[in-house]
């Protein structure tokens, strides 16, 4: 890697391990902590790559992008924040930045990202329309900082002013609308309308083109298209093959395998590949259970800014909020901190407070595209991932294959035993191994044994 780096990050450790790092991979590095050092060393014309934190004590890195844009044109701008939102990560790519990466990120990729930029010359785009004040983040609550919502958040920046309609799928809860909502509102066509489409809309031979008429150019949302009758999904696809120049951007969400029901024959062919231009997968709770903790502070938060006492959530409580499997997603996880901070007596929310909250709420996961026809194998890799998720990125303790087999041998002789009457002979057959081996697991497992007759 060979080129000059600027950094500038008001942090003296991210100075240090970055000025270090970029050293030996070969490059020289001048590192700051002011912004108008930066910009004066950019106006100087030094530096190859910059390397930029967002909150400085002397400005707002995001707001010098424009700047340096019009100092140096062809010089590429890598933004690092701790502000983890789906907002930040916008903001980066309207003002052009060449990457964006959270912290606290992961030094070889930030290495492998700067040495890109120093062998890619940045594609200046001109921007004709001014960029709308983002929205209130309380309308916006897409935080977390875990690799899925960094994922999702640079595939949304680089969607949001692309000419292709957008699949939005997920879990209920995950806050689909709102990705959809984000497309739109930081989207070129922002001035314009966004129009969610409800099932009635489409109805009668003026439904489509009304509806059309409604987003002059702008946004429709078809939310849980798989919802729609076929009849519906009819209208859709007539209504879309009907568009001209003047187009409106075309979404839909969706919390079912529109796949799955199309090869089931229950979702228009035709429909699913005119919607699915680019599909953004909105992960669920339990794949990014390290968000919850910043999730939680941002409700406890919002709900004080709403007037309601201060509250925080004591270690083993949010341990306790950590485990749960949030089968509502981000919404139920809302709903419980509103719920703690109204019923808590004090202002720290205890572990048997939670325990008392969640013990009335379903901990089931959800079954996505699944319900009585999902295989065996997808539930247990359902199960397993969430067992790997509330281990916070750490792996589990040695011996997981035992374990595992552990768990599931056992549900699977006990029912077998109940559906033979206790007879061991019948269950060793059923099951297909030798009686003696099955004498030997029901030991080992501490598995009772009760005779009754069964009629099986």
């Amino acid at each position: 890697m060979d080129g000059t780096v600027l950094v500038a990050d008001d942090d003296r450790t991210i100075r240090t391990v970055l000025t270090q790092a970029l050293t030996r991979a070969g490059c020289k590095v001048h590192a700051t902590s002011s912004l108008t050092t930066l910009m004066r060393w950019v106006s100087e014309g030094k530096g190859d790559l910059v390397i930029s934190d967002v909150i400085m004590p002397d400005g707002n890195g995001l707001e010098m992008l424009p700047k340096i844009g019009q100092e140096r044109p062809g010089l590429p701008v890598i933004v690092i924040s701790a502000q983890n939102t789906i907002m930040t990560a916008i903001q980066a790519a309207e003002a052009e930045a060449y990457d964006y990466l959270p912290k606290p990120f992961d030094l070889p990729d930030l290495m492998k990202r700067a040495a890109r930029a120093l062998e890619t010359k940045r594609r200046v785009r001109s921007r004709t329309e001014s960029v709308e004040p983002p929205r209130d983040e309380d309308d916006l609550p897409l935080v977390g900082r875990t690799p899925q919502m960094q994922a999702l958040y640079r595939l949304v920046a680089r969607v949001m002013n692309a000419d292709l309609p957008v699949l939005i799928t997920g879990e209920s809860g995950t806050g689909k609308s709102l990705i959809a909502r984000a497309i739109h509102d930081f989207s070129d066509r922002r001035s314009l309308p966004f129009v969610i489409a409800a099932g009635g809309d489409l109805e009668g031979a003026d439904g489509p083109s009304a509806l059309a008429a409604r987003a002059r150019g702008g946004s429709i949302l078809f939310d849980e298209v798989a919802d729609l009758t076929e009849d519906a999904q009819a209208r859709i696809v007539r209504m879309l093959d009907s568009f001209g120049d003047t187009a409106p951007r075309v979404m839909a969400t969706s919390q079912t395998d529109l796949m799955g029901r199309m090869e089931a024959g229950q979702f228009r062919q035709d429909l699913f590949y005119r919607l699915g231009g680019v599909t953004v997968a909105v992960p669920s709770l339990r794949e990014r259970v390290d968000d919850i903790p910043l999730l939680a502070e941002h409700f406890l938060a919002r709900s004080e800014r709403d007037g309601a006492a201060r509250r925080t959530i004591a270690g083993d409580a949010m341990d306790l909020i950590r485990a749960y499997s949030w089968p509502g997603n981000v919404r139920q996880l809302e709903h419980t901190i509103r719920r703690l901070v109204v019923t808590s007596p004090e202002e720290v929310i205890t572990r048997a407070e939670v325990e008392a909250v969640l013990g009335n709420q379903p901990e089931i996961e959800p079954l996505v595209g699944g319900g009585e026809g999902e295989k065996l194998s997808a539930s247990v890799g359902r199960h397993l991932r969430r067992y790997f998720d509330l281990h916070g990125g750490v792996l589990p303790p040695p011996g997981l294959y035992s374990r595992i087999l552990r768990e599931v041998e056992m549900p699977l002789i006990e029912i077998a035993l109940d559906a033979t009457g206790g007879n061991q002979a019948k269950c060793a057959d059923l099951l297909g191994i030798n009686r003696n081996t099955l004498r030997k697991k029901i030991t080992d497992l501490d598995i009772r044994v009760t005779r009754r007759r069964k009629l099986m």
